[in-house]
């Protein structure tokens, strides 16, 4: 648990800041303010890992943080009366954090219960350099294969896709390799790699993957350089700055583009900047108010809360299977599975309709819930954490022999450490990619097999015992 409570935590600065937000918002509800609190930890946690770690846990509970309790405490303290009234919370306050506190603290506490001392996070920089020095054209081959998978995935059906879809990924893999196995960085490789996540994004209006892999890129990049405080402080108001221009514009881009491909791209993006610029700025309160919903899985929770059991019974564990079946089994196996956005499903429980082209997930929040209920949802939450340490343990220990092991970790939770999605997709995602990861290991060991000297030195995160 040292991970959750570093011996350096510098909290005389945390109890500073907590004090002044509740003198400038001595308004709010205790247990919003609570939210916050527990938000700005995990942030600080983050922020303060960066430089040391590929950091899986903190990305988990972060954005966890800010999607069940920054949002939903925005919504209940204003931000509601801006929003279209589906889109509103839909029970008190009180009663949506006597849930989504505990469960959403049972899930961060199972994570850091047995993660050590970083255990699946440490990256073995050492290690990395002898396994490049040793396949010195292995990295550009993954980039490679990369593009071309990303190519190929649009000629199969969704559950081959899906295969395509994790090697296209790969290219980061290989990008990554080059930043820490190389000296100096290989600016071709970096821009073409960055580029096709730029111009997907661009090109379907989808923003997700842009930003999950910019953190992850730049978390590597951090730890070869070294980034000390004031080039991390920075590069987070960057992202920030980066990541709330989107979420305000994304919308009206989506609308500029209409599905037109050749619409698509970084000028249409930047007129829609500027149109919205005109008569305000697009930061003013008036254009962040109505965004709040993007960040905001809360209100979905509160519609199940309000729907289960009251309309709906609890399920009693037969959703969870559907889920586990539908995330482990292929379709062959399983023909009745639940299908990715299964919008019968969400309705069902959410009591939500969702218009033509939307889609909206339960998230593993609202399906800890509508399967075993509050205390019952609370525990699930812990075991899913604990599950996820698990898969980073099991990559610890790989980790010794295969270090380019760590780096993979990226690919298969990039996706998991995003709330909004529906747990079944998620699960598959990490149950999937961790089998491509054994496929591939297991059929070229002697290929990623690094026997490493004593001089090879891992990157141990000491600030912890600072």
């Amino acid at each position: 648990m040292k991970t959750l409570f570093p011996n350096n935590f510098n909290w005389p600065a945390f109890a500073l800041v907590a004090i002044v937000i509740r003198v400038l918002f001595s308004g709010m509800d205790w247990t919003s303010y609570f939210a916050i609190l527990l938000s700005l930890q995990q942030f600080l946690l983050l922020f303060n890992s960066i430089s040391y770690v590929v950091p899986i846990r903190y990305l988990l509970g972060a954005f966890m943080c800010v999607q069940f309790f920054i949002g939903p405490a925005l919504a209940y303290n204003g931000l509601d009366q801006y929003q279209y009234f589906h889109y509103r919370m839909k029970i008190p306050e009180a009663e949506y954090f006597a849930y989504a506190i505990p469960a959403v603290m049972a899930f961060i506490i199972g994570l850091h219960v047995k993660a050590g001392n970083f255990r699946g996070e440490i990256v073995d920089e050492g290690g990395i350099k002898l396994f490049v020095e040793k396949n010195p054209k292995l990295p550009y081959t993954f980039i490679i294969l990369g593009f071309l998978a990303s190519i190929l995935s649009d000629f199969f059906g969704s559950e081959v896709a899906f295969v395509f879809y994790l090697l296209g990924n790969f290219k980061f893999i290989g990008l990554f390799l080059l930043v820490l196995g190389t000296k100096n960085i290989k600016v071709t490789p970096l821009v073409l790699v960055i580029g096709s996540i730029i111009s997907s994004s661009l090109g379907d209006g989808m923003f997700h993957d842009l930003l999950t892999w910019i953190i992850f890129t730049g978390s590597i990049f951090a730890i070869k350089y070294k980034f000390g405080f004031n080039t991390k402080l920075l590069a987070c108001v960057f992202f920030v700055f980066l990541a709330l221009t989107i979420q305000v514009l994304k919308g009206s881009y989506r609308s500029a583009t209409n599905g037109d491909s050749n619409a698509a791209g970084i000028e249409t993006f930047s007129k829609v900047y500027e149109q919205q610029n005109e008569n305000s700025s697009i930061f003013s309160f008036e254009r962040l108010a109505p965004t709040n919903v993007r960040i905001n899985q809360g209100f979905i929770i509160t519609n199940i809360m309000y729907n289960v059991p009251a309309k709906t019974p609890f399920s009693k564990g037969g959703e969870m299977y559907q889920i586990f079946e539908s995330a482990i089994l292929p379709r062959v196996l399983a023909p009745n599975k639940l299908n990715a956005g299964d919008k019968q499903l969400f309705t069902k429980y959410s009591g939500i309709q969702l218009r033509e082209g939307t889609s909206m997930g339960l998230s593993s929040l609202g399906d800890a819930y509508i399967n075993f209920g509050v205390i019952g949802g609370c525990i699930f939450m812990f075991f899913l954490g604990l599950m996820y340490s698990g898969v980073l343990i099991i990559f610890s220990k790989q980790s010794k022999n295969y270090p380019i092991l760590i780096l993979f970790t990226a690919l298969v939770f990039y996706y998991p450490i995003r709330p909004d999605c529906e747990l079944q997709t998620i699960l598959g995602h990490l149950f999937k990619s961790c089998f491509l990861i054994f496929c591939l290991i297991y059929f070229f060991k002697k290929i990623f097999l690094v026997k490493q000297v004593p001089a090879a030195v891992v990157n141990k995160p000491t600030y912890i015992n600072n």
